[in-house]
């Protein structure tokens, strides 16, 4: 009985493993077609869209798509792309910190009031507030700039909110305590104490803000009307031209090198993701 119920084990976790890895096959296959057609001719591509390797491998994509367009090339996309994403991150962590070390651990009027007003901008989509955004920022002047990509998100975004609160909710009060006894203010608190603790959650909010903001469209469509000023999203759309041929095989080459960055973060920062979204404080 006991070497059946081995014999059954074992050939369920065959099953799992097989189901997992067709599935990974189905999930990863549309990327790894992109990036083998990076390598192909644009004829090659729909010619013979069902062969997954190129007949022959041609680097000139590469070379091509880096060249841009309109006498761009990809170093001014992917160094406008750095600047947007890099410094929308720090605002979106650094605020989104502050905030829900306020909302978790300090009193005041309103709050109640305030907190929810984060979960309804949570759930409101951003197609819903495009248009109020941009009458606001054009009355400004901001339009054709930077700005409106960066200069909100130095404002707080409600997931990192709601994830930092969730994370600080973990951390014992009587460290707070013990902080105060010791002569720290509420500032020292949360620079010496709630930093260091939730770092899993600073870090959880660092990567998804860089992958969101890297991966923008609509902004920049919306706020950006120079080539000088356009990130890799945008650009990568301008390689599609429906009125004259599209050069399919520079545009897979430039969306390839596009993910590098992101897959770079992902692997060096994984340890912290899963811990940031799998726990929600520190462990007693």
């Amino acid at each position: 009985r006991m070497k059946n119920y081995t014999l059954k084990r074992n050939a369920m976790r065959v099953i799992y493993h097989l189901f997992t890895f067709s599935f990974a096959c189905v999930m990863i296959y549309p990327l790894v077609w992109m990036i083998m057609g990076s390598f192909k001719d644009t004829t090659e591509i729909f010619r013979h869209a069902e062969h997954l390797f190129p007949q022959k491998f041609h680097l000139g994509n590469y070379i091509k798509g880096w060249k841009g367009f309109a006498n761009v090339s990809f170093t001014v996309f992917f160094k406008n792309s750095l600047i947007i994403s890099g410094l929308a991150t720090v605002g979106a962590v650094c605020s989104s910190a502050v905030i829900a070390y306020g909302f978790a651990r300090c009193k005041f009027r309103g709050k109640g009031i305030w907190f929810s007003a984060m979960l309804v901008s949570m759930m409101l989509p951003f197609q819903i507030i495009m248009i109020p955004q941009y009458i606001l920022f054009n009355q400004m002047g901001w339009v054709g700039t930077y700005l409106p990509l960066i200069v909100p998100h130095f404002f707080g975004q409600g997931f990192f909110i709601f994830l930092n609160i969730q994370f600080i909710k973990g951390i014992p009060k009587d460290l707070d305590e013990v902080a105060k006894i010791d002569g720290c203010s509420i500032y020292g608190i949360f620079t010496k104490i709630i930093l260091p603790l939730i770092k899993p959650s600073i870090v959880t909010s660092a990567i998804f803000s860089f992958m969101w903001r890297w991966d923008d469209f609509m902004s920049s469509l919306i706020f950006l009307n120079n080539p000088l000023q356009y990130p890799v999203a945008y650009a990568l759309k301008l390689f599609a031209d429906p009125t004259a041929g599209s050069d399919w095989g520079a545009m897979f080459a430039m969306a390839t090198i596009s993910l590098a960055p992101i897959f770079i973060i992902f692997l060096t920062m994984q340890r912290y993701l899963v811990e940031g979204i799998a726990s929600t404080g520190i462990k007693g």
